[in-house]
């Protein structure tokens, strides 16, 4: 049984499948995607699973779920942040790393992207929000969310109960879309955002990963 079949038994899809149009989509990523994935997007569409996982999608009706929005590069430059600082140890190389989705409790998803031509080999990195725990699964997107989703799979950074209730998946309205290049950004300097963050009365740790809501908040304020 396939990771998608297990997902179709264990949630049915919200009718009817999309029609995604993906040479712009993976012209605009700069990679092809994996079959499995294309797949899952059209059946499901965008929106959450478990009230949970959210998997980035081409149609995500915000930028932070939007696969071809700003996150992925974002997040990609926050790993190399963490590389370079030595603040948390990230297994893999950060473009290696390509986000995918995400959870309500902040921990990413990822795409190993190697090897980066043959994405039906790509694994599953999960990365824990505020820590230095990685998890890694040897197998595709929809293995990974029907091994977790049938209880086989228990992800450490994932809450105990997430299979009180029983799977399903919420759909999400879908929005008009037009691709957009994903714009890699330069690695930002977490000094700087620190002190900032001290000057305006955050509280904010002196070593380690910086909030998300500090680092969105002195986005604003520098834009």
């Amino acid at each position: 049984m396939t990771g998608l079949t297990t997902l179709i038994r264990l949630c049915p899809p919200p009718p009817p499948a999309l029609r995604i149009a993906w040479q712009p989509v993976e012209s605009a990523l700069g990679m092809a995607l994996p079959a499995d994935y294309k797949q899952l997007a059209e059946l499901y569409g965008p929106g959450v699973f478990c009230e949970f996982v959210h998997v980035h999608h081409p149609h995500g009706v915000t930028p932070f779920v939007n696969l071809t929005g700003p996150m992925p590069a974002r997040i990609r430059s926050d790993l190399r942040n963490d590389v370079a600082e030595g603040i948390f140890p990230v297994p893999h190389d950060p473009d290696r790393l390509f986000a995918v989705g995400g959870t309500d409790n902040g921990e990413r998803i990822f795409w190993i992207t190697d090897p980066v031509d043959e994405p039906d080999r790509w694994h599953i990195a999960v990365n824990e929000a505020r820590g230095p725990r990685w998890f890694t699964f040897s197998g595709s997107l929809t293995e990974f969310l029907g091994s977790v989703f049938t209880g086989r799979t228990s992800v450490p950074q994932f809450p105990r109960g997430l299979l009180d209730e029983a799977p399903a998946f919420t759909g999400s309205r879908p929005v008009l879309w037009k691709p957009a290049p994903i714009a890699e950004s330069a690695p930002v300097d977490t000094a700087s955002i620190r002190a900032w963050a001290r000057a305006n009365g955050h509280d904010v740790p002196a070593r380690g990963r910086i909030p998300a809501e500090i680092r969105r908040a002195w986005e604003q304020a520098v834009s």
